[in-house]
């Protein structure tokens, strides 16, 4: 186990370094940073000072070094928009994004998996050919048409629920949360839900299609013919079973929903990471378009390194071929 842990770490680190290298480049040779910081009317010797001040005169093997060094100690640079610190701007963004997700995840869960137990215990009836007739439409939907339409119906013609922004927020040490306030819950109901739909209907389905060759097995045939009531088969004995690969996806969707939360934030100029990525490529920010690009991949590296790992746990096939 020590040596899977070890060999899974080794690639994480190897990951993160080709990520940290595209992140460089972004930062090096898009655009130049000289003159994205200095002055409108700077002369030739001022650029040259600041230059020499960022180290950009220096070879680039060094310069990536000192980046690596940056970014190991938590410095992303300075935003070229907000003239502040990119650490910064993402502490302040960051808990937006992970509450929207944390909302949509729990959303899609707690409706995906009973439709898709609908669907699987009585395939031929009206209720599952409506649900996934209604989830194709849903998952071939591009998001944005989803977030217009529910701003149009529940934001300007009932006026039910605001169209934008994050609303009245709490602020309990460095995380500020909308989770406590009436207006801050508005304001997440419809972007969680736009955010939800998709993954809603990839767990319905998933849960649908494990739950229908769970209750073809032997097994559940067995358990039949000893007289065991349908409720506990269906719902002790196949759901269990058919929840697990539910859970490997889910796990692995958190990470694409963090990542690709841009166009839900878009939409509800909701203040997350993915609106701040928006305004930075709007702007030429790259500092904060290279922060972002880390922050992701690190996300990534870290979920598909802890599903290696729990995958060693509870399969031994697995840390034997490791």
């Amino acid at each position: 186990m020590l040596r899977l842990l070890l060999a899974r770490l080794g690639q994480a680190a190897l990951v993160m370094l080709a990520v940290s290298a595209v992140s460089f480049g972004m930062f090096r040779f898009v655009g130049d940073p000289v003159a994205a910081l200095s002055r409108e009317n700077a002369t030739i010797a001022e650029k040259a000072e600041l230059r020499e001040q960022l180290g950009l005169d220096r070879p680039v093997v060094v310069q990536f070094a000192g980046f690596l060094s940056r970014i190991v100690r938590g410095d992303f640079g300075i935003s070229f928009r907000n003239q502040r610190p990119v650490a910064t701007l993402i502490a302040e963004r960051l808990p937006a994004t992970l509450e929207l997700v944390l909302v949509a995840t729990l959303l899609s869960l707690a409706l995906g998996i009973p439709l898709g137990v609908l669907c699987a215990l009585k395939p031929d009836g009206v209720a599952a050919r409506l649900v996934q007739a209604v989830s194709l439409i849903g998952i071939s939907t591009p998001t944005f048409v989803t977030g217009i339409v529910l701003i149009l119906t529940f934001a300007v013609t009932l006026g039910l629920l605001p169209s934008f922004g994050r609303g009245e927020t709490v602020q309990i040490g460095p995380w500020s949360t909308g989770l406590l306030t009436l207006s801050g819950l508005k304001a997440l109901t419809l972007p969680s839900i736009t955010l939800a739909l998709y993954q809603l209907t990839l767990i319905m389905r998933l849960v649908r299609s494990e739950l229908i060759d769970v209750l073809s097995s032997d097994y559940i045939r067995f358990a039949r013919a000893r007289g065991l009531s349908a409720r506990h088969i269906h719902f002790t004995l196949a759901l269990r079973n058919a929840l697990m690969p539910v859970i490997t996806v889910t796990g692995l969707q958190i990470g694409s929903l963090i990542a690709f939360a841009i166009v839900t934030e878009t939409v509800f100029q909701w203040p997350g990471m993915g609106l701040l990525f928006i305004q930075a490529v709007s702007f030429s920010d790259v500092p904060v378009m290279a922060a972002y690009l880390l922050f992701v991949g690190l996300l990534f590296v870290l979920i598909n390194t802890a599903v290696d790992l729990l995958y060693a746990l509870v399969d031994p096939r697995l840390r034997v071929r490791a």
